[in-house]
């Protein structure tokens, strides 16, 4: 029987936009989460400056987004005969955290759309969005029940999260200085292999030995479940910077030092999550999430963690591991459903775009933010 995200109300179709960073993306799901349409289009133009601008970001958002809008709309009537955007429930967007620009832009778009369709507006919180992603139906065999370990993972978070319920999360450790996502980006361009460095990264260190070059692995078998990359990236650095400046690199060091940094990321990662675990042992699932997520040796190691430690592992695909607009709409579905939302045109039409949003600040009774 279909389950309408709003009580009483038939159908029920959420519309979705993420604009977080350099990917624009609109989704639309119904009330059980399947995805009828989606687009993600990854933005060009911040390669050459080694990584994303602000400003061009935004302003590509703002090229882009409304002709994605209704390209994922009418897809979305293809695969649901019949469907118009009138037959939307709710329209949602990422609000916070990221690029204010971006947010501004697709936050605004949803208002917009909310305000003439006369639904609500569901300000979404991104990492929330990824938190959850592992519930959406059918993803994870046996499905991600509450309390769960996140793992987040992306070129701006790194941090070991208890997803006690929604609007219930506790942050039990993070990095203190770069996230995992900015280390493989800065050891990319170290290497010559330019930006979006991560994915360059892992296809190269797939001919290397990755016990060539010994590298530190920061803070190891320390206590809590802290981060730290910025020695290791310094590490690499310090590598590179005492060869003749006329002497390249040749593509087997090079490839050699990309499997050894990316050994050293994963002996980290699993070590971090593995104290995790014991800081919450009512856990029975850890998930990965976010674009270094990605990453099949970080999958793995975490599977073997997690396997070692008798708890399962899940991540979603990788389409849905990068920020995406999927995971925003069934952010939303679950908070219409916890009546976290109020319905008609509410007052979340006012929530404003926030670079710096703290899941700690969530909650899912009704009327609050988010």
């Amino acid at each position: 029987m279909e389950q309408s995200p709003l009580p009483n109300h038939p159908g029920g179709y959420v519309f979705a936009i993420e604009s977080s960073c350099d990917e624009t993306a609109c989704a639309v799901l119904d009330g059980n989460g399947r995805v009828l349409a989606e687009a993600v289009l990854s933005q060009a133009g911040h390669a050459e400056f080694g990584g994303v601008v602000p400003e061009i970001a935004a302003r590509a958002h703002l090229l882009h987004l409304p002709e994605l809008a209704r390209r994922v709309l009418a897809e979305a009537a293809i695969a649901e005969p019949g469907f118009v955007p009138a037959d939307l429930v709710a329209v949602a967007a990422s609000t916070g955290p990221g690029l204010i620009g971006g947010l501004i832009v697709g936050s605004g778009l949803g208002r917009g759309l909310a305000l003439s369709l006369g639904v609500p507006f569901v300000p979404v919180n991104h990492i929330e969005a990824h938190a959850l992603t592992a519930r959406l139906p059918g993803l994870v065999p046996g499905g991600a029940e509450f309390p769960y370990l996140l793992l987040l993972v992306s070129g701006g978070h790194c941090q070991c999260i208890a997803v006690d319920g929604l609007g219930s999360y506790r942050r039990l450790g993070g990095t203190i200085d770069d996230a995992a996502g900015e280390a493989f980006d800065k050891v990319a361009k170290l290497l010559g292999l330019g930006w979006p460095g991560g994915p360059a990264l892992e296809r190269l260190a797939l001919e290397g030995d990755p016990a060539a070059i010994p590298l530190p692995r920061p803070l190891l078998g320390r206590a809590g479940c802290d981060f730290s990359f910025s020695g290791l990236k310094t590490a690499v650095a310090q590598r590179l910077a005492g060869r003749p400046a006329d002497q390249a690199l040749d593509r087997r060091e090079a490839a050699d030092l990309a499997a050894s940094f990316q050994a050293a990321v994963a002996d980290v990662m699993a070590d971090r999550v593995r104290h995790a675990l014991g800081m919450m042992p009512e856990a029975t699932l850890l998930v990965a999430a976010g674009g270094v997520a990605a990453n099949a040796t970080l999958r793995s190691r975490l599977a073997a963690v997690a396997s070692a430690q008798g708890v399962r592992f899940a991540a979603p695909p990788l389409r849905l591991c990068t920020d995406n607009a999927v995971m925003v709409a069934w952010t939303a579905i679950e908070r219409l459903r916890a009546g976290a939302v109020e319905g008609g045109v509410s007052g979340d039409l006012l929530t404003p775009a926030r670079p710096r949003w703290p899941l700690q600040e969530m909650a899912a009774t009704p009327g609050s933010p988010g």
